[in-house]
């Protein structure tokens, strides 16, 4: 049977579905939340399926270094080397034997002992549920890296994080913290909703969530956002649609509350896509004024546009443009949400663990920098920078800030304890939190205020 064969036949169901996509995530550069959100939008299978489908991708893509740590021992030959239908069929196994309590083992391993077997025949199949039975008769006496011979290992290993990364935050926080950190990223993330006050009262909004009998809490740090365990097709949803609300993590909204728009501004966003924090502007703004949203991609910027809409934000334009290069009028408040390594949203965006390399650290802070340096031309006099990531590491956040400010001594930083609670400002004055510490995203945010 060919490789490529009619897809909706081969690949149906649940389980048949994550390995389709866990292939396309493997053999291309696409982003696995993207994928999976075509997926959802365009297949037949009802929400239950649905949602097995998006735990079993996102929690296979979440454990692979474990999963295929163990595949590994149990495989005969070189487990690397085997096809890749192969290699997620035996993956999406593992993940339900390993993770999920609510499917029977034996239903795990036939599901994808039948796909092998539509794939590649019964010989391959024979192999497939040799390595799986093998697995179920040995669970209890699975071994791990030795933490006695390896820390390093035994923590990239049991808690599935890329090496580099393991060595990385261990010289930098320690193993138990980083320990933390990494389990931290591994738990299935709540969900942030900021409350659109231009369209919905906040108290009405809290009495709806009660009715659709969604479990809520108010958020520790900013006024207008609850976190929900989960809202089963929220996006669908009319609350949704009529814009009452958007989904954004704390720390995004904290950017915005420390740039601390108001009506009759001028606001520059100069990484806008996709609109969460041009939006939140908008609603702090009542409208009043103006934010230039400006992204290097049209088909970026249409999520913006999109957003904007939808949440009744009427006072944005936009510029396709590099951020770098981009030229506009001067602004009392400038927001540069940098492009960065994204070490902080792991929780969120599992893949983004295996596709980042240490150099990219050093290339992106290039890019960055280059961002920034055109952001502050564009600062007027007595205005205000704000420059944000989400991500954990030093050299993208406060080192690049304190390179940047020798250069620049008409910017100063601007303590953000005014606007934000102290308990995640730090002692430099700017923002920082940590998934482990703070249950929201890793994520860097300071305000620099320029002379007069």
């Amino acid at each position: 049977m060919s490789f490529d064969a009619d897809t909706s036949n081969l690949y149906r169901g649940p389980r048949g579905t994550a390995v389709k996509i866990l292939n396309r995530v493997e053999r291309s550069d696409a982003y696995l939340d993207r994928v999976l959100e075509t997926e959802m939008r365009n297949t037949e299978m009802n929400e239950l399926d649905k949602g097995l489908m998006n735990e079993i991708v996102t929690g296979v893509v979440r454990w692979q270094m474990k999963i295929d740590w163990v595949l590994t021992g149990f495989f005969h030959g070189n487990f690397t080397k085997a096809e890749t239908n192969i290699k997620n069929a035996l993956r999406v196994a593992l993940y339900q034997i390993l993770f999920l309590d609510k499917v029977p083992h034996s239903a795990a391993v036939n599901e994808s002992v039948e796909f092998i077997k539509r794939l590649r025949g019964q010989k391959v199949a024979d192999l497939v549920n040799g390595v799986l039975r093998n697995i179920l008769r040995n669970l209890e006496n699975i071994r791990y890296p030795d933490f006695k011979e390896n820390q390093i290992q035994h923590l990239a290993v049991v808690e599935s994080h890329p090496t580099w990364m393991v060595k990385r935050w261990v010289g930098r926080f320690g193993y138990d913290e980083t320990k933390k950190f990494l389990a931290a990223n591994n738990e299935r993330p709540d969900l942030t909703l900021r409350v659109n006050r231009l369209k919905i009262d906040f108290n009405y909004f809290l009495t709806q969530l009660e009715q659709h009998q969604i479990q809520f809490t108010r958020s520790e740090y900013l006024d207008f956002f609850v976190r929900v365990k989960h809202m089963a097709g929220i996006g669908g949803s009319d609350m949704f649609r009529q814009g009452f609300f958007v989904v954004q993590d704390e720390s995004a909204g904290l950017v915005v509350k420390l740039l601390d728009p108001k009506p009759g501004d001028r606001v520059i966003d100069m990484c806008a896509a996709p609109g969460g924090k041009a939006t939140f502007i908008g609603e702090l703004m009542k409208n009043v004024g103006e934010i230039v949203a400006i992204d290097r991609y049209e088909t970026r910027l249409n999520l913006v546009k999109n957003a904007c809409q939808r949440l009744g934000i009427a006072n944005a334009h936009y510029i396709a443009a590099d951020a770098a290069t981009v030229q506009t009028a001067p602004a009392e408040k400038v927001l540069v949400d940098a492009p960065c390594s994204g070490l902080g949203v792991l929780a969120k965006k599992p893949d983004a663990k295996w596709k980042r390399e240490p150099e990219d650290l050093v290339n992106l802070v290039q890019t960055q920098r280059a961002i920034l340096e055109n952001a502050a031309r564009h600062v007027k006099p007595d205005g205000i920078l704000v420059y944000s990531t989400c991500t954990t590491e030093p050299e993208e956040n406060f080192e690049l800030i304190k390179n940047f400010l020798t250069d620049h001594s008409e910017f100063s930083i601007e303590s953000a304890s005014p606007l934000i609670d102290s308990r995640i400002v730090s002692a430099d004055g700017y923002i920082e939190t940590f998934p482990h510490r703070n249950a929201m995203d890793g994520s860097f945010a300071i305000r620099l205020k320029k002379a007069l």
